[in-house]
């Protein structure tokens, strides 16, 4: 199985190809991330992860479609981002992108009217949103996590109260 851990930093994954933009990681490539194409073949992967990284690069749709392109059909891409709720998602100077965990229906089959910003699509495998501690511990993750339709509701009316903490995407690439 290959894998390819876009912005593996320090904490490259075992076994994974790492690509990075900072020659003090342990990147396997050292690349700018917005320089798309990245330097490799289509369908070169089996699995894709992308961990605090969506969030910095100049454009998702675009880092979105080289993901699409490096993916196998049926590869799976694991995304993981601040939610917007979230302090670090404003504290980092860094951060392009604030996203909640709708932010990439776009890709999917149901794209909500929006399709035509990009021909790539990944079915959503998965979803989930992290909380803080505190609503964790009272079960508010588990609520939010249980349907989409409650996790829209939290999205549309309480997420600034019962704020999120990280939201984690397993998608498939559709070829």
């Amino acid at each position: 199985m290959r894998i390819l851990d876009v912005g593996c930093g320090i904490n490259k994954l075992a076994g994974a190809i790492g690509i990075d933009r900072n020659p003090a990681s342990r990147a396997d490539v050292i690349c700018d991330l917005d320089r798309l194409p990245y330097p490799f073949r289509d369908s070169s992967f089996d699995r894709l992860q992308a961990i605090h990284v969506i969030e910095h690069v100049s454009d998702v749709i675009k880092t979105m479609e080289e993901f699409h392109r490096l993916l196998r059909p049926g590869g799976e891409a694991f995304i993981v981002t601040p939610h917007y709720t979230d302090f670090s998602s404003f504290c980092d100077p860094t951060h392009r992108w604030h996203l909640n965990s709708f932010s990439l229906r776009y890709f999917g089959e149901n794209h909500g009217g929006f399709g035509y910003y990009s021909e790539a699509r990944f079915e959503e495998v998965s979803v989930r949103v992290k909380l803080l501690a505190l609503w964790r511990y009272l079960g508010f993750e588990l609520a939010v996590n249980a349907s989409t339709r409650f996790r829209r509701f939290w999205e549309y009316y309480l997420c600034y109260i019962v704020r999120g903490k990280v939201i984690e995407w397993r998608l498939r690439a559709v070829k």
